[in-house]
């Protein structure tokens, strides 16, 4: 019985396995399964490929993250960069207090602080300086203040902010010599910590990137600047002209300049000075000729106004001096002060015993001095204005003197230089200046040198900076003619304190 028993279990076992047992597939059913298989892997291989290959592109264009979640490495869309804020202080829709602010994220980088003329209205009032409230404000976020040349309405107003902000300085080695000058007269040197960069270096600030590169200008050591942020790259040209044939050999770097280009510029902040003349400024050199016909046989004594600050100008003339068989005196502690620099770092080449003192002028008969002086501008308390008024204590003027005025008025200043002219002459002065001679070049480019810097810059955006709002305008057509977008062009005005 026990056997029969287990006879019949196994039958049954066999046949619930024959039942469960699966049928073969022909064989070309079988192939067509596993070739749709391949297919469906092929296509999900695929897919992901792609949304890989776009999550990179994102990643590259700033807009993605990387998150780590469940031990695999997945990509969500999250927010776009954060702004660069560019904040001018000063500079625009005026001549004068350039001081520029680029923030980005938790740190400030300060480009120049200076200071303007006051205008007729502006009684008792000797400088103006920009509102720095905002800086005093955000000033634990401020990295550096970084300067492109040494001219008073770039770095004039340095001394006001430094009694408000302690700021790290960085410049050229001119730029830092003339404001070493100015912050011993304020008593801020031993307090203030300088930096001297040459240029083709930059300055790593964390976020914010600043490269110096050369340029030309009316005083050595000029500079633009490229300032890169994870935004983009923004050109700050400083004051600037063409000059193939500068004094000191110096050429502006073309080739750096367009290197950037290439490599992609965001935004160009350009030199609006002479946005309103056609062609090109001369060159400084040529400024030796046009003395060398007023000193050949001239039997007077001369005088020369100019900027205390252009280096090459003042070289010239003495240059043209000694060539004539003159000798130099200084007048004006700003002109001395300037020459002394220039000379001790190299800047400047006077031959021995061609300076006298401003004491012993009388000593010397009129045919045989030059006095070079400031008061270009016709600044009030100036060495020349005083000498206009017969109130200057060491050098009184007279028909037997030439007065060669080396520059021209600064928008805002031509009462006070016509003035001056005219008390000259009322004295019997022979008096010369840039309407009647070729005595005066700019140190601003003109319509053709801001397209040569646009097209080699060639921005995205562009916005015209250090000018009064006629001139703005004007550089702005410029690009346009060039072929920027009107709509990628921007006239800014100067941040309000609120």
């Amino acid at each position: 019985m026990t056997n029969a028993k287990e006879n019949l279990q196994r039958k049954d076992n066999d046949v619930k396995k024959e039942r469960t047992r699966k049928k073969p597939v022909p064989k070309k059913e079988k192939a067509n399964k596993i070739e749709e298989k391949t297919k469906k892997e092929k296509k999900t291989t695929l897919n992901k490929e792609n949304k890989i290959s776009k999550v990179r592109e994102k990643r590259e264009q700033g807009t993605v993250k990387r998150t780590r979640k469940n031990s695999r490495l997945k990509e969500e869309v999250r927010m776009k960069k954060s702004p660069l804020k560019i904040i001018p202080l000063g500079g625009l829709l005026e001549i004068g207090k350039n001081i520029t602010v680029f923030e980005y994220e938790d740190e400030i980088v300060i480009v120049d602080c200076g200071l303007a003329f006051p205008t007729e209205d502006m009684l008792g009032v000797d400088l103006v300086v920009a509102d720095t409230t905002y800086l005093e404000k955000n000033k634990e976020k401020i990295k550096g203040l970084v300067l492109t040349h040494g001219h008073e309405d770039h770095i004039g107003g340095i001394p006001y902010l430094l009694r408000q902000i302690n700021v790290p300085i960085y410049g050229t080695r001119f730029t830092l010599g003339l404001l070493r000058n100015k912050l011993e007269e304020h008593r801020l040197l031993n307090s203030t910590k300088m930096y001297e960069i040459n240029p083709g270096e930059t300055v790593n600030f964390g976020k914010i990137k600043v490269e110096f590169i050369r340029t030309s200008h009316s005083i050595p050591d000029a500079v633009s600047f490229a300032i890169y942020t994870e935004v983009g790259t923004v050109v700050h040209t400083g004051d600037f002209k063409i000059d193939y044939t500068p004094i000191d050999g110096q050429k502006i770097d073309f080739g750096r300049l367009a290197e950037i280009g290439e490599n992609g510029v965001m935004l160009l902040m350009s030199d609006s000075t002479n946005s309103e003349r056609k062609g090109f400024t001369k060159s400084e050199s040529t400024i030796g000729e046009a003395f060398d016909e007023l000193f050949a046989h001239c039997i007077k004594r001369i005088v020369v106004a100019t900027f205390a600050s252009n280096v090459h100008r003042v070289q010239q003339i003495i240059d043209s001096s000694v060539k004539y068989g003159r000798k130099v005196a200084i007048c004006g502690r700003s002109m001395e002060k300037m020459i002394e620099t220039a000379v001790e770092l190299g800047y400047m080449k006077i031959p021995q015993n061609t300076i006298i003192d401003i004491d012993m002028i009388k000593n010397y008969p009129d045919e045989c001095l030059t006095i070079i002086t400031t008061g270009s501008q016709g600044e009030p308390m100036s060495a020349l204005t005083r000498m206009a008024a017969g109130e200057h204590k060491k050098v009184s003027i007279t028909p037997n003197d030439l007065v060669i005025i080396s520059a021209n008025p600064i928008p805002g200043n031509e009462k006070f230089v016509s003035k001056v002219i005219d008390d000259l002459m009322q004295i019997g002065a022979e008096v010369v200046y840039s309407s009647l001679a070729d005595i005066h070049v700019s140190g601003h480019g003109c319509q053709e040198e801001q397209k040569l810097m646009l097209s080699l810059v060639k921005p995205k955006y562009f916005m015209p900076v250090h000018g009064e709002y006629r001139q703005l305008i004007a550089h702005a057509e410029t690009a346009e003619k060039i072929g920027i977008p009107h709509n990628n062009i921007f006239i800014m005005k100067n941040r309000k304190s609120t």
